[in-house]
């Protein structure tokens, strides 16, 4: 039977390194969350789409429950679920933390935890009942939850410091189903996030200084994510893992 894997933010970034990565298996589909730019997205699934094999892109802003709802439907019209990689994230533009407004407080929890926490229960659902061997959650955390982004995006990094914890919380709630849950904590990683930050170029302008000389890549990350949705990883739940380069 297939097995359906969701990736929220999954045409763009790391989400789509993820995609790239897990395409191409016979027996296993592909949902990939996208918000917005549907050209991307159609380009990404006519690239990775195979009959046995299939991909298919579901618009979704995860912070509306209702497109959880929808982007969940998908994925049971395609065969049961198998894993969930939770890459959709906002990032404000840099500033003071004084700067920070109510409104985009509720914005990026709205999106990086609650949005996240909502595809989290969705996949719990559907994974519980399951005797599959090879159920799994992978949540993109980030480095800043522990650095703080101080002058920066101080609400980004709490609400990557929540994702730490409701991956330990939730792994260790499910791990009596079978159902491993992880996160994983990237450094400075060269993708279009940054440009939402304001910065477009922060990556080429940290890099040179991380331990290992450069930035990371989306592949670099994919291929951890990869890992941990795997049965090499079957033993692995309710752990962070730093893909940082050392930072």
């Amino acid at each position: 039977m297939q097995a359906v894997y969701v990736i929220t933010g999954g045409t763009r970034g790391i989400g789509a390194a993820v995609a790239r990565r897990l395409a191409g298996v016979p027996g296993r589909g592909l949902i990939l969350g996208y918000r917005g730019n549907v050209e991307r997205a159609e380009a990404l699934v006519a690239q990775l789409h195979r009959a046995d094999s299939p991909v298919r892109a579901v618009a979704c802003d995860v912070g509306d429950p209702a497109g959880v709802g929808e982007l969940f439907a998908a994925a049971d019209a395609l065969g049961p679920l198998a894993g969930l990689v939770n890459s959709a994230g906002v990032l404000e533009r840099q500033c003071a933390f004084e700067e920070i407004t109510a409104e985009r407080w509720a914005r990026v929890l709205a999106v990086n935890v609650v949005g996240l926490a909502l595809c989290c229960r969705e996949a719990v659902i559907r994974m519980r009942g399951s005797d599959r061997p090879d159920r799994a959650i992978v949540n993109i955390s980030s480095k800043a939850a522990q650095l703080g982004a101080p002058g920066e995006y101080v609400d980004y990094a709490a609400s990557k410091a929540a994702v730490d914890t409701l991956t330990r919380g939730l792994a260790l709630e499910v791990a009596r189903y079978g159902i491993r849950v992880t996160s994983i904590r990237p450094g400075i990683i060269d993708t279009e996030i940054h440009a939402s930050g304001g910065e477009p170029g922060r990556a080429h302008r940290l890099g040179p200084d991380q331990p290992l000389g450069r930035a990371g890549t989306a592949e670099d990350v994919a291929g951890a994510v990869a890992w941990l949705l795997s049965p090499d990883a079957a033993y692995v739940t309710g752990t962070t893992i730093d893909v940082a380069g050392g930072r």
